[in-house]
């Protein structure tokens, strides 16, 4: 905060969303913001939570898409499954080719197919059709409901037989859980990061963006949000 707050103009902008950025990361798994390989699940309440939810699916012969914005969180996201479910998924971002897309998507789709493909937002935002999988979990938020919406659709489209349940996880006690709590509650805000994304944030003031960015010391990881919505 106080790079930010000695710093104004396109600097001080930059230096929000750099912060934005790492908090979301630490949000996620702290491996993911000190770049190290150990995707460890007892460091991070959003993969313990996750544990807990993918339990159930697999259990039930279920397929699920993992959606992050991030490619270093994806590759924690594959390690995971692959240590902790023996499940080999597939990551679909915006460095695979369009040969290996396709066929990454085709083995998906098929009924013996992964059980889990891990997705960047972006790249699973248009023009794929991943309707095997009945859950869709966005793992850190794009603050941006037309790309998330776009994200989860790949489950939705024509053919989907099943009802698809949608988690969305949100580290309870920090900025993920207010900005989220400011979206819902302020329409203006809402239509600003339909159009925006996060750029929005870099123009809070230095009180404003102090509260945001505060942790909550009473918060605890059986705080998490995973926020459960459905559709047929």
């Amino acid at each position: 905060m106080a790079e930010v707050e000695s710093s104004d103009g396109m600097d001080r902008r930059g230096k929000v969303l750099a912060l934005i950025a790492a908090l979301k990361q630490i949000c996620n798994h702290p491996a993911q913001f000190l770049r190290e390989r150990d995707g460890d699940l007892g460091r991070s309440g959003k993969l313990r939570r996750l544990a807990e939810e993918l339990e159930v699916v697999f259990v039930e012969g279920e397929a699920v898409l993992l959606f992050t914005q991030y490619r270093t969180m994806g590759e924690i996201l594959v390690r995971f499954l692959e240590q902790r479910f023996a499940v080999s998924a597939p990551f679909l971002h915006g460095g695979v080719t369009r040969a290996k897309r396709e066929a990454m998507v085709a083995r998906f789709q098929e009924e013996d197919g992964p059980l889990a493909m891990v997705v960047s937002v972006k790249a699973g935002g248009t023009g794929i059709n991943l309707t095997r999988a009945s859950h869709v979990v966005h793992v850190d938020r794009w603050w941006n409901p037309a790309v998330e919406a776009q994200a989860t659709d790949r489950a939705h489209r024509i053919g989907q037989k099943r009802t698809v349940v949608v988690h969305t996880l949100v580290t309870a006690g920090t900025l993920e859980e207010r900005i989220d709590k400011m979206l819902e509650e302020k329409a203006d805000l809402a239509q600003v990061a339909l159009s925006g994304g996060e750029r929005w944030l870099t123009e809070l003031d230095d009180d404003a963006l102090r509260e945001l960015v505060a942790l909550d010391p009473n918060a605890t990881d059986n705080d998490l949000d995973d926020r459960e919505t459905s559709a047929p």
